[in-house]
């Protein structure tokens, strides 16, 4: 026993409790890390092939919801707006929907705190009767704040919300209400996104790939096997009798489109999702925008999953298929976690195990066998911009994955560690290009 602590005691001996402390952390990591890559590997598949089923499905969702003039129901367009010009834009090409004229308003929920805003857009309602504008003088409870508070103001039984920067097609309005004619029952409708400046740059290009993914891809493959889909908090329409039952938009809320998905879903309630109605809008061209953009996504996603998540899991009303394809909205933002999880246990692994001269070929091999496994949610993005018509952009795509898309991965990790401690998060306004023309 003397001899054990004079050994303890020696630099040798210190040197190999030092050595042993390491191999001991070296082991819990390395398993670690092995566990979160089999996790990450199943998830890269699952995605691999829902993108391949999307894809090889003989024909996409096609509605045969038939517009009757004569039964149109009245409904109210909201725009919600904080200093953003842009809704001046959105507004006008509201105005030039096929709708019959006294069977829809247009209500700009103004929250802006720029007067130069708010005088323009005063500007243009004056001229237009079918234009109203709402002003809370505050921003408090962020877009759902400004909802509910537009809310009081419409007299519209469907309720089509669009975000300023949304550009729909004449037939939009008849079509996206279409469905409340067809069925009284439907909750909601959600159309397909279309990112209209997605060649602007390597940023755009990656933020409409994310678009890409969750239009072309999840949503498709969700309401292909269940008939049911998400809102997106932007070109959607609600019904407004049961938006007010279920208690309106959640105030405060980052993302009051899932919010209220997972409450209808709850309740038994399905939204529809309309993969054959397409509706124009931005994405981020700026990195830091397009960080703070999914950062935000990820913080309200998370949020509304821990505030609903153990509802939807033990529902009666809902199947086992119904509840696997709910979580595979949150499915995204798991591989994001696992891929942060991946690095730091592999860092620490990698610095803990025995000095030995590194096998810089099998280092490689091993590297890239792991990103080429992992990768399934990068050919599902390659496979979302080729449904997407925009096939020659390919090489940029897989770029932008594997250069800005790790920062990403970052923002989207902070917005979910912030969710997960409920520590704050504000509404970052994004920079748009429509908010520059007059």
């Amino acid at each position: 026993m003397e001899g054990y602590w004079e050994l303890v005691g020696s630099k040798e001996g210190f040197s190999l409790l030092v050595r042993a402390i390491l191999n001991f952390f070296h082991v819990i990591f390395d398993n670690i890390f092995n566990f979160l890559l089999f996790l990450t590997i199943f998830l890269s598949f699952t995605y691999l092939i829902i993108s391949l089923y999307v894809l090889f499905s003989r024909k996409e969702n096609r509605t045969d919801y038939r517009f009757d003039d004569k039964k149109a129901p009245f409904a109210t367009i909201q725009i919600p707006t904080y200093n953003e010009l842009a809704a001046i834009q959105c507004a006008k090409k509201c105005l030039n929907f096929d709708y019959p004229k006294d069977r829809y308003e247009i209500i700009i929920g103004d929250d802006s705190k720029d007067k130069s805003v708010s005088q323009k857009i005063d500007e243009f309602a004056k001229g237009e009767e079918l234009v109203k504008v709402t002003r809370r003088g505050d921003n408090i409870g962020y877009k759902a704040g400004n909802l509910n508070h537009m809310l009081k103001y419409s007299k519209g039984e469907v309720i089509v919300i669009f975000d300023s920067d949304f550009t729909p097609e004449e037939d939009f309005l008849k079509r996206i209400v279409a469905p409340f004619v067809y069925d009284k029952s439907i909750p909601a409708v959600q159309a397909r996104w279309r990112s209209v400046n997605a060649k602007q740059n390597i940023i755009s290009l990656l933020g409409s790939t994310i678009i890409a993914v969750c239009h072309k891809i999840m949503l498709a493959f969700i309401f292909k096997k269940k008939k049911f889909g998400f809102l997106c908090g932007s070109a959607e329409a609600v019904r407004k009798d049961l938006l007010v039952k279920m208690g309106g938009w959640k105030t405060g809320s980052l993302t009051e489109d899932i919010e209220y998905s997972l409450r209808l879903l709850k309740e038994g309630h399905k939204v529809v999702y309309l993969e054959d109605l397409e509706c124009d809008g931005e994405v981020p061209y700026r990195p830091k925008d397009l960080y703070k953009q999914q950062m935000r996504w990820a913080y309200g996603v998370v949020a509304s999953f821990k505030e609903h998540g153990k509802g939807i899991t033990f529902n009666k009303r809902l199947t086992s298929g119904d509840k696997l394809c709910a979580y595979l909205d949150l499915s995204g933002y798991m591989i994001s976690l696992l891929l942060m999880g991946l690095f730091m246990t592999g860092f620490v692994s990698f610095i803990t195990h025995e000095p030995e001269t590194i096998d810089v070929v099998k280092f490689f091999s091993e590297l890239g066998r792991n990103v080429l496994l992992t990768s399934g949610l990068v050919f599902t993005a390659v496979i979302a911009q080729w449904k997407s018509k925009n096939a020659r952009s390919v090489p940029k795509i897989i770029g932008s994955f594997f250069s800005y898309g790790l920062v990403v991965v970052y923002y989207v990790n902070k917005g979910i560690y912030k969710a997960i401690f409920k520590r704050p998060m504000q509404w970052y306004m994004l920079n748009k290009n429509a908010n520059n023309i007059t």
